[in-house]
């Protein structure tokens, strides 16, 4: 997320580019697991998944947060079940939760950015403590807190999912200020790529694929 320092703003997560990573609960970097992700968008969404027989098995994830995203492509296996519970929890389509998590830290549960950005929803330090976050490190409280705060933002912008991104990135406050998506130039690349990752997820989980 973009770090506004001169007008702060308790929605701002501040992603920076080049995050770190450090040990958590989940395995180092987050092991692929056999159960596709489309499988779980099935459950949170309602529809029924194909057959194992039916499943296309997805390229291994290289870990990189620049590299492109197959279609149907799968999230690591912890992380599934976590995007799925709080999607349910609050109401969020888990698609989109699923894409911000790709966008965010590429499925990196120890992520940090120089900006200080954590864990896999790259929370900043005072939004986690705002939505009650102990440990933005612990991927189940961060999934549930940027869940959350994604719900918010939908709220705030009357459902509209591209302001909410970008408030999400930049911080309520710049939406406000310029009537819409503001002229950063990050913010303008992470709003259509957070989109284009979470049709990805959303067409696996539609087509059954892994």
């Amino acid at each position: 997320m973009r770090n506004v320092a001169s007008q702060p703003d308790p929605l701002t997560t501040g992603r920076g580019t080049a995050p770190r990573r450090r040990g958590s609960g989940l395995s180092h970097g987050l092991s692929h697991g056999r159960t596709a992700f489309a499988r779980v968008l099935a459950s949170a969404t309602g529809r029924t998944p194909r057959t194992a027989a039916q499943q296309s098995v997805a390229t291994a994830h290289t870990g990189r947060a620049t590299a492109p995203q197959p279609a149907g492509r799968r999230a690591p296996a912890d992380v599934e079940a976590l995007v799925a519970d709080a999607a349910r929890r609050y109401g969020v389509d888990p698609a989109l939760v699923a894409g911000v998590i790709e966008t965010e830290s590429n499925f990196n549960p120890g992520a940090v950015s120089p900006a200080g950005a954590k864990g896999l929803m790259q929370l900043m330090d005072a939004t986690a403590r705002g939505l009650g976050v102990r440990d933005a490190l612990d991927p189940a409280e961060n999934v549930q807190a940027g869940t959350r705060l994604l719900r918010d933002l939908l709220d705030r912008y009357g459902g509209d999912t591209r302001l909410a991104l970008a408030a999400y990135n930049a911080g309520g406050g710049a939406v406000d200020r310029y009537g819409g998506i503001p002229p950063y130039a990050e913010t303008q690349r992470y709003v259509p790529k957070v989109l284009a990752a979470a049709a990805r997820y959303r067409a696996a989980a539609e087509s059954g694929q892994a």
